[in-house]
């Protein structure tokens, strides 16, 4: 790989950490939970073709946010001062609707595991794994996946895996999750209508984010590193999902920071070329309607 270190140097000044641009992301989170509100708050007035118009954005905008302003922040929390980031944390709980310090810990997992196979114990380190539910050291079928994901390992079982690494941060979820719940009695008392036609949207949104692993990882290579991640350079996608795209790069060096993928790739195209890094041209969430995915396929059938 190439010697050059794309990690941005923490900034000593200023109230960003990384870079200046992270203030997209943070005025992002504040306009989708602007939105949520405004979808209750207005849900009387609209006719039902502009709510539901709404609500399939809401899905949208939860898989959305947790793909790219969220995920980011993880990664590369936006703040100089600790607090700022606490409290953002809390207010990306509330957007999309659950607790971001847990969803940390989750994808941290994510990254230590880089989507394995079983182990010989029939477990993967990765909870997110495609391969973790999958039969003979084959990925997990897409509908499963995609369906299943959000009832497997709820907050009991992170929250005490948690607090044995990290106690504050296992309390401060508790309360992320008890802020949730509040927002959403407040919305309830607005409008209980709304919130009621909001429980599927947000089942389907959380779906929609499921789909966007699967094809972040189906056809990657878990025992590569530069391979452990699929990419598309889709310009639109990457433009809107703070670089998601990017997603080989970042799983083979995830404390760089979102705007530094791009160059990072670039520099590292000839050996990622060379190791069989799987690059598909749709967004991950259309990863189904991708040419290199379906020859994959049948690639893989033609072996069976």
């Amino acid at each position: 790989m190439s010697k050059i270190d794309f990690r941005l140097p923490k900034k000593k000044s200023g109230l960003f950490a990384w870079s200046n641009w992270d203030i997209v992301s943070v005025l992002a989170a504040f306009g989708h939970l602007a939105f949520v509100i405004w979808l209750v708050a207005g849900f009387s007035a609209r006719p039902w073709w502009g709510n539901l118009i709404c609500l399939c954005l809401y899905s949208i905008g939860i898989s959305w946010n947790i793909n790219g302003v969220s995920h980011n922040f993880l990664h590369t929390p936006f703040f100089r001062w600790k607090p700022l980031n606490y409290a953002f944390s809390l207010l990306e709980s509330v957007a999309i609707g659950f607790s971001q310090t847990f969803y940390t810990w989750v994808h941290l997992r994510h990254h230590e595991g880089n989507s394995d196979r079983p182990g010989p114990d029939g477990e993967t380190r990765d909870w997110l794994s495609i391969y973790r539910h999958g039969r003979d050291g084959q990925p997990e079928n897409v509908w499963g996946y995609v369906f299943k994901s959000f009832f497997r390992d709820g907050g009991g079982s992170i929250y005490k895996a948690l607090k044995e690494r990290r106690p504050f941060d296992a309390e401060w979820g508790r309360v992320e999750i008890a802020a949730v719940a509040l927002f959403f009695i407040a919305m309830v008392v607005v409008n209980w209508k709304a919130v009621l036609c909001m429980v599927p949207f947000y089942y389907f949104g959380e779906c929609l984010s499921n789909l966007n692993g699967y094809y972040e990882h189906l056809n990657g290579d878990p025992d590569e590193p530069i391979a452990w991640g699929v990419s598309t350079y889709a310009p639109i996608y990457n433009l809107t999902w703070f670089n998601n795209g990017h997603h080989a790069e970042h799983h083979y060096r995830p404390a760089v920071h979102w705007t530094r993928l791009p160059a990072m790739r670039r520099a590292i195209e000839e050996e990622q070329r060379a190791k069989g890094v799987h690059v598909i041209g749709t967004p991950h969430a259309l990863g189904f309607l991708a040419r290199s995915n379906r020859k994959a396929a049948a690639a893989a059938r033609s072996q069976a």
